[in-house]
C-alpha cells in the first residue's frame, strides 16, 4: 500500500491553517443551538457525528423557525446532498472492505475535497484525510466551547449571533457562485421557490423546497 507522509503532513498543514474559521463557525453553533435549547449533549453529538456546518446549520434554521423534527432532518439532508457528487469523484481512492472505504469517505469535507483536487478526476487521499483531521477536532472543540458558552450567555443576539445562520450560508452561496453560470440559475430558481413559500407555507418547507429545486435545476443542466 502506498503511504505518503509528506503529503499527509502537508494537508495537516493546509487543514490547520482553516482550523480557526471552522473553531469560529462552531462555537456560533454551539451557542445558538444552546439558546435554542438543545441542551448540552444534542449539540456535541451532532458535531461529532454530522460533522456537517451546513447540515447542522439548516436543521438549527428549521428548528428554530417552528419547523418539524422531519422537515428539519429532510431540510439537512438536501443541503448536504453535494457529497453525494463529490463522494462519488473520490471514491476510487480509498482503500480496504466496504466498513474502512465508508470511514475514509467520512474524510470528505468541502475545503479538503478542493485542496485534494488534483484535476482530472485525480485526488490525493493523504492530504484529502491530512486536511480534514484538525478541522473536526476544530469543529468539535468550537460546538464544545459554544455549548457551554452559550450557558452563561444571557443575549446571544447583543453579540450579533444571530446572523450566523445566514452569514455562513450567504457564504456557502458566493463559493458556489463562482462555479459558473448553471450553479448561478440554480441558485436563482433556489430563491425564487423559497421567496413564493415563505409566506404561505409551514416553517421548513421553503428551505425543502428550495433546495429540491437547485437539484433539480443542476440534474437538468446540459452535459
Amino acid at each position: 500500500m502506498d503511504h505518503r507522509p509528506d503529503s499527509f503532513r502537508a494537508g495537516l498543514r493546509a487543514g490547520t491553517a482553516i482550523a480557526p474559521a471552522v473553531f469560529v463557525i462552531a462555537v456560533s453553533f454551539g451557542v445558538l443551538a444552546r439558546d435554542l435549547g438543545w441542551g448540552v449533549v444534542a449539540p456535541i453529538v451532532s458535531s461529532v457525528v454530522v460533522f456537517s456546518g451546513s447540515a447542522q446549520f439548516a436543521l438549527a434554521e428549521v428548528l428554530e423557525a417552528g419547523g418539524t423534527a422531519l422537515a428539519a432532518i429532510v431540510a439537512a439532508i438536501l443541503v448536504n446532498a453535494r457529497f453525494a457528487v463529490m463522494g462519488v469523484a473520490v471514491a476510487s481512492i480509498f482503500h480496504g472492505g466496504p466498513l474502512r472505504r465508508a470511514l475514509e469517505a467520512q474524510t470528505t469535507v468541502d475545503a479538503s475535497w478542493a485542496l485534494a483536487n488534483r484535476g482530472e478526476g485525480r485526488f490525493d487521499r493523504e492530504l484529502l484525510m491530512g486536511a480534514t483531521l484538525p478541522q473536526y477536532v476544530a469543529w468539535v472543540a468550537g460546538t464544545v466551547v459554544g455549548v457551554f458558552a452559550g450557558n452563561v450567555l444571557t443575549d446571544p443576539e447583543a453579540l450579533g449571533l444571530d446572523v450566523v445562520f445566514p452569514a455562513f450560508f450567504l457564504f456557502l452561496l458566493i463559493d458556489e457562485l463562482r462555479r459558473g453560470a448553471d450553479f448561478v440559475a440554480a441558485a436563482l430558481i433556489a430563491a425564487g421557490i423559497a421567496l413564493a413559500l415563505i409566506p404561505v407555507s409551514p416553517p421548513g418547507i421553503p428551505i425543502i423546497a428550495a433546495c429540491a429545486g437547485a437539484l433539480l435545476g443542476l440534474r437538468r443542466r446540459p452535459a
